[in-house]
């Protein structure tokens, strides 16, 4: 995303290690950025297509940001399986 303008994205597919019973709530932020000083920084960091096996990070910037680099942490909260959970299909 260093060069060109416009609108630019990047989706990055996120797997658990274990699958909730229910879709998490998924929390997500920025812990690192490198963005060039001469132009304005615009970023759109949301989670996307979220299902109890994992979800997508999706990073997106338009006009003439310029990106080199952006790293993301997330969290997932929800309902996990246990051993003793049953059910009378």
């Amino acid at each position: 995303m260093w060069q060109g303008t416009g609108p630019r994205e990047v989706r990055v597919a996120q797997k658990f290690a274990a699958a909730f019973a229910d879709n998490p709530l998924i929390t997500i932020g920025l812990s690192m950025w490198d963005i060039d000083h001469l132009t304005n920084s615009r970023i759109d960091l949301t989670a996307e297509n979220v299902t109890p096996r994992g979800f997508d990070i999706v990073f997106k910037t338009w006009g003439d940001t310029h990106v080199a680099r952006v790293r993301a942490t997330w969290m997932a909260i929800g309902s996990c399986w246990d051993e003793n959970d049953w059910s009378v299909d």
